[in-house]
């Protein structure tokens, strides 16, 4: 059986790879396809590039929410879709940091546009990546309470 850690970090680099990898072919495909849809309809690609050069408010123009928004639920859903086919969380209640993470994130894209942290506006792909940690944290302690 293959390492259910490798599908998940190339499931991390494109929606769809782990489950090439795993060969889920159609399931990778259908994710690789709605992954390419998601990011041309919200002018993922311009957002990042704008939010790495740091022109924030660049990226938050260019950011197509409506679209933006779907990208958080793929992006876990693959990742954690990957990991339990190739064998990992098996454990019960396993996939609970993944699906907060998802929540977390979308929440992060939805404020991303007007929340400030300590005065700094962090746009549509800082601050949506910040949240997946308070994400994880809730989804493992949740997991370690429904045991």
């Amino acid at each position: 059986m293959a390492n259910p850690k490798e599908k998940l970090l190339w499931s991390i680099a494109l929606p769809g790879f782990g489950q090439y990898l795993n060969g889920k072919l159609f399931k990778g495909t259908v994710l690789l396809i709605l992954e390419f849809l998601i990011n041309v309809q919200s002018n993922f690609n311009e957002v990042i590039i704008s939010s790495f050069h740091g022109e924030i408010e660049k990226a938050i123009a260019k950011a197509d929410y409506q679209s933006l928004m779907f990208y958080p639920c793929l992006y876990f859903f693959a990742m954690w879709d990957a990991f339990k086919d190739a064998g990992g969380g098996n454990e019960k209640y396993s996939f609970l940091p993944f699906v907060f993470s998802a929540y977390f994130v979308t929440v992060g894209c939805i404020y991303s546009s007007n929340l400030r942290i300590f005065g700094i506006l962090f746009g549509p792909v800082w601050l949506p990546m910040l949240f997946v940690i308070p994400g994880l944290a809730v989804g493992f302690i949740i997991k370690k309470f429904m045991r």
